[in-house]
């Protein structure tokens, strides 16, 4: 039975970070669940359309990472017909042996509700901020404000809104080293696969 880890938050938390960083370590499968939605908004043309012919291609673009993606991933996040497209796909992937890590927003809540660890990671809104805009090299204040525009969209949502699940273990990474936001999580794992 392949061993599954839930990561959710909001955009610049670090959990991409942390999430790649415990794939590594235990040897598991990595998906960024944003790069989905994202890949779906820089597409083009009917999202509904776009998200049920994504192709492995659509992953490499070298656009993804940037702010009007990160847009157009959470507008077209809000249509419940591209979630469902991209459900299954998410699902599938959280079965890969021997493990998976998946991090976005509801992994926790819609795609692996059953997670054998689920973290919900923070962090301060100015320092998401700071964090991105040093990221793309944007205006502090300009990444603050698209930041929360993009928060509210999520949590508000009412298809699969940005929520922590019950049972997820709260990491704040406000005032964490990428080092210590990391050892936080993998003893999070660890303790769960040691019990």
């Amino acid at each position: 039975m392949p061993f599954t880890i839930a990561i959710d938050g909001p955009a610049a938390s670090g959990k991409g970070t942390i999430a790649r960083a415990l794939a590594e370590r235990f040897g598991f499968h990595h998906l960024d669940t944003g790069l989905l939605y994202r890949a779906t908004g820089v597409k083009g043309g009917d999202p509904i359309q776009a998200a049920r012919t994504l192709a492995e291609a659509d992953f490499g673009r070298k656009d993804l990472r940037t702010a009007a993606a990160g847009q157009a991933a959470s507008r077209v996040a809000a249509i419940p017909e591209v979630r469902q497209a991209l459900l299954d796909f998410q699902r599938g992937f959280a079965l890969r042996e021997p493990g998976a890590v998946l991090d976005g927003r509801d992994i926790g809540t819609v795609i692996c509700p059953t997670a054998d660890v689920k973290l919900f990671v923070i962090a301060s809104d100015l320092v998401r901020a700071r964090r991105r805009a040093a990221e793309l090299g944007a205006d502090v204040d300009a990444m603050l404000m698209q930041l929360r525009e993009r928060d509210a969209r999520d949590a508000g949502r009412a298809d699969a809104p940005m929520i922590r699940a019950d049972d997820a273990v709260l990491l704040d990474t406000s005032e964490m080293s990428i080092e210590d936001a990391i050892k936080a999580a993998v003893g999070a794992v660890e303790a769960r696969l040691a019990g």
